[in-house]
């Protein structure tokens, strides 16, 4: 946790709604004051994260663009640090899912899917290290990854591969960031009740001709914990990530599923 007398920055791409705004949330509950990424159409989402985290007593700032895009990454990082000093922690949040049979995935489908969840992912672990270095400074890079990163899922093959893709960026990440200091995890949600996986529960019951929301409960017969997560079960994995408890701590892809998977 960050004191009162700490200014430090964490940067959260897609944080307009769901996790990623959960993430924005308890990351100012802990002190941090919260850069807020996310597209312009998310815009009123944006603003509305900003003064819940005005709210909470720290400062806030909107950013806008595209994960996918190099340049808005870093312009991300450069219009953030201007108006709220240095970077200390980077939560590469923004990721989209498909829900299609492998022989239905459309090419341009599957490059969005690409660009978004891996290009996306890459080009904010680069600009995160060059900024930290740039500053001379430590730091922490956390990444989105899912329960698909090590157990795949049918009719989501194309988000299962990117994801299992985080994983490996996030252990390479690692390996070549520490010698700067900075150290490098991802987290893996299971079934979260978001947006997200209303549209995933809403495409798989239509492919199987099932009723809506029975694909998301069936979900729940494989959680030991009885219930789906919320995004803020995963805020609280992230903040640990992004705290000092965790300074021993890098190349680490960490389950928070309530338990279904075991690694």
């Amino acid at each position: 946790m960050v004191t009162q007398n700490q200014r430090s920055t964490a940067l959260i791409t897609g944080a307009g709604r769901g996790i990623g705004r959960a993430i924005a949330e308890r990351l100012a509950d802990d002190g941090f004051d919260i850069i807020v990424a996310d597209v312009p159409e998310a815009k009123d989402n944006v603003n509305s994260v900003i003064d819940a985290v005005q709210q909470r007593g720290r400062d806030a700032v909107g950013v806008f663009g595209d994960v996918s895009n190099p340049d808005d990454v870093a312009r991300f990082v450069a219009e953030g640090t201007t108006a709220l000093g240095d970077l200390h922690v980077f939560v590469a949040n923004a990721g989209i899912a498909q829900v299609d049979p492998i022989l239905d995935v459309e090419p341009a489908a599957l490059d969005r899917m690409l660009d978004v969840n891996i290009k996306g992912v890459f080009y904010c672990y680069q600009a995160a290290a060059r900024q930290f270095i740039a500053q001379k400074s430590s730091g922490k890079i956390i990444g989105a990854a899912s329960i698909v990163a090590y157990r795949p899922f049918p009719l989501l093959a194309s988000y299962s591969a990117t994801k299992w893709a985080v994983r490996g960026l996030t252990q390479a990440a690692a390996m070549e960031f520490a010698k700067h200091k900075i150290t490098v995890n991802a987290y893996a949600p299971g079934v979260v009740g978001t947006a997200m996986w209303d549209l995933i529960d809403e495409r798989l019951t239509t492919l199987e001709g099932t009723p809506r929301g029975s694909a998301l409960e069936r979900q729940v017969d494989g959680i030991l914990a009885g219930r789906v997560s919320v995004p803020e079960d995963v805020a609280k994995l992230v903040s640990f990530l992004s705290g000092p408890d965790s300074d021993h701590m890098t190349g680490q892809t960490v389950l928070i599923d309530g338990g279904i998977n075991f690694a």
